[in-house]
């Protein structure tokens, strides 16, 4: 058994595939999910797993290059996007709309649903390498 890291399989396995510049979403429980992309759910009830929880067990196992944001976030929630900057202390951010970010779902390896339930509290990391 497992004794570190992603116990989930469906994520575990997604991170172990990916190579520089693919992509993975973590969504709220809201978001549209394209049905051509891989959806690993992992909402339980509303709130539960968080989406900072989420984002914070993903972040130990993936090397991270740039994320990408919705604008509206800043407006939206300020709260998500400040624990967003403070956890990943990434250089590169870009933001886009919110229905240019739905869009681009669809190219993500995989969309993570969990159960927040604030607005626009999706991502999408770029992996980067370990090299």
């Amino acid at each position: 058994m497992k004794k570190n890291g992603i116990l989930n399989s469906h994520v575990s396995e997604v991170l172990s595939k990916m190579g520089h510049t693919d992509m993975i979403v973590i969504a709220d429980c809201g978001l549209p999910i394209p049905d051509e992309t891989v959806r690993i759910d992992l909402s339980l009830k509303i709130g539960s797993p968080s989406f900072m929880e989420t984002l914070e067990a993903v972040f130990e196992d993936l090397a991270i290059e740039k994320i990408t944001l919705a604008n509206e976030i800043t407006e939206n929630n300020p709260n998500i996007e400040e624990q967003i900057k403070t956890l990943l202390n990434c250089d590169t951010i870009d933001y886009i709309s919110h229905e240019d970010f739905k869009v681009l779902t669809k190219k993500a390896k995989a969309v993570i649903r969990t159960g927040e339930a604030t607005p626009y509290a999706n991502i999408i990391l770029h992996a980067g390498v370990i090299f």
